[in-house]
C-alpha cells in the first residue's frame, strides 16, 4: 500500500483492513508528509490488537528514493496506490514491467463536476457546493473541481455561493468553527498561487480570494470560467472554485463529461428522476444526487473511471481486489485411457 497525505490513516487503512482480513501480509509506504498517521500509527494499532509480527510492515522513505523498488520487489502480488494520476499511471508500468505481473488498486485525481440544474433549490444547491468545494481546503480526490450552473439561475447561485464563501472562518484548524485552515505545505501552497494567476491571465473573473497567511489560503471564487481554462482543465487540490455557465442540461452533461478524468461527481435538481437520469450519462465512477461529490460509505464501492483509476474499494468490491480466484478440480475415479 502506497499511501497519500490527505486523511492518511483512513486511506492506508482501507487497503490494509480488508487486505489483512482476507489473509495477506501487508506492506505500507506512507507518504512523506504523513509517516506517523499513514502508516507507524496504524502499525502500533494492529500491534495492540495482537497482530502477529511480520504480517504487517512500513517502510518510511521518500517515493523517489524508494517507490520503484517498493513496486518492482517480487514479493508482493498487489500494489494498492492511492495518489496523483502521474504518478499512479507511473506505477502501473512498473507492475507490468517487473519479473512478474502485478494487480495494482489505483485511486487516483478527480476533477468532480457539480451540476446546479435550473430547478435546483438554489439553498441546497449553494450549502452542498460550499462543502464539496472547501472540506479539508479542497485537498480531496473527489472534491469539488468545477461548478457548472445553468445560465438561468447562474447570476443567483454566484450571488449566494460568493456570499456563504465569504463568511467562513478562515486560520487556525485547531478553531472548532474554523471551515478553512492550511494546505498541506509549501509547494501546495505554491502550485494554487499558480493556478490563481493562470485563472486571471486566461480571462476568468476573481470575485472573491485573498493573499495567503503562512499556509493559509483563504478561499478564491472565480467565474466567466471555460472548460479549456486551467482552473476547469487541472485538479487544484485546493480552496479555490471556478464557476462555469451552460445554456441548458445537455450542455452542462458535456462540459462535465469532457475532462481525462471520471472520479466523483454531483447534479441538483428538484427532480430526483431528473436527477438519475443526468447521473447515469456522467462519466464517472460514483455520481450523487442532490449532494456534493464528498462521499464515501464503507459498504458502497469506492473508485473512478477513465483516468481517475482502476478497481474498486469498500465492501464486496475490496474483496475483489485482494483476493484471487483459483479454480481446484478433484478426479474422484479414473481416467479413462482416451489414446
Amino acid at each position: 500500500m502506497i499511501s497519500p497525505w490527505n486523511f492518511p490513516l483512513h486511506l492506508s487503512n482501507r487497503s490494509i483492513a480488508p487486505a489483512l482480513a482476507l489473509g495477506n501480509a501487508a506492506v505500507i509506504k506512507p507518504a512523506s508528509d504523513t509517516p506517523v498517521t499513514g502508516g507507524l500509527l496504524l502499525a502500533k494499532i494492529y500491534e495492540e490488537a495482537g497482530l502477529p509480527d511480520g504480517v504487517l510492515n512500513v517502510v518510511i522513505a521518500p517515493g523517489s528514493a524508494i517507490g520503484d523498488k517498493f513496486v518492482l520487489h517480487p514479493v508482493p502480488r498487489v500494489i494498492s496506490f492511492t495518489g496523483s494520476t502521474e504518478v499512479g499511471k507511473h506505477l502501473a508500468e512498473l507492475a507490468a514491467r517487473g519479473p512478474m505481473l502485478k494487480k495494482v488498486a489505483l485511486e487516483l485525481g478527480g476533477n468532480s463536476p457539480h451540476v446546479i440544474l435550473e430547478d435546483a433549490d438554489l439553498g441546497l444547491a449553494v450549502n452542498a457546493a460550499v462543502f464539496g468545494k472547501f472540506l479539508h481546503q479542497g485537498q480531496i480526490c473527489m472534491a469539488t473541481n468545477r461548478i457548472i450552473v445553468v445560465a438561468k439561475i447562474y447570476d443567483d447561485f454566484v450571488e449566494r455561493f460568493t456570499h456563504r464563501v465569504r463568511g467562513l472562518k478562515v486560520g487556525n484548524p485547531s478553531d472548532r468553527d474554523t471551515a478553512v485552515g492550511p494546505v498541506i505545505n509549501k509547494n501546495r501552497l505554491q502550485a494554487l498561487l499558480k493556478h490563481i494567476q493562470k485563472g486571471r491571465e486566461e480571462g476568468a473573473q476573481q470575485v472573491l480570494g485573498g493573499e495567503p497567511d503562512g499556509l493559509v489560503l483563504p478561499p478564491h471564487v472565480f467565474t466567466d470560467v471555460r472548460n479549456d481554462m486551467a482552473l476547469a482543465r487541472d485538479e487544484i487540490f485546493g480552496p479555490v472554485a471556478p464557476i462555469i455557465k451552460v445554456k441548458d442540461e445537455e450542455k452542462a452533461l458535456e462540459v462535465a463529461n469532457a475532462t481525462s478524468y471520471g472520479l466523483s461527481a454531483a447534479v441538483v435538481t428538484r427532480d430526483v428522476e431528473r436527477g438519475l437520469r443526468f447521473a447515469r450519462r456522467i462519466q464517472a465512477g460514483m455520481t450523487h444526487v442532490n449532494d456534493s461529490p464528498v462521499h464515501d460509505l464503507a459498504n458502497c464501492p469506492f473508485g473512478g473511471e477513465k483516468n481517475s483509476g482502476l478497481g474498486r474499494y469498500n465492501g464486496q468490491w475490496a474483496i475483489e481486489e485482494f483476493t484471487t480466484v483459483h479454480w481446484i478440480s478433484v478426479q474422484h475415479e479414473p481416467m479413462q485411457n482416451l489414446f
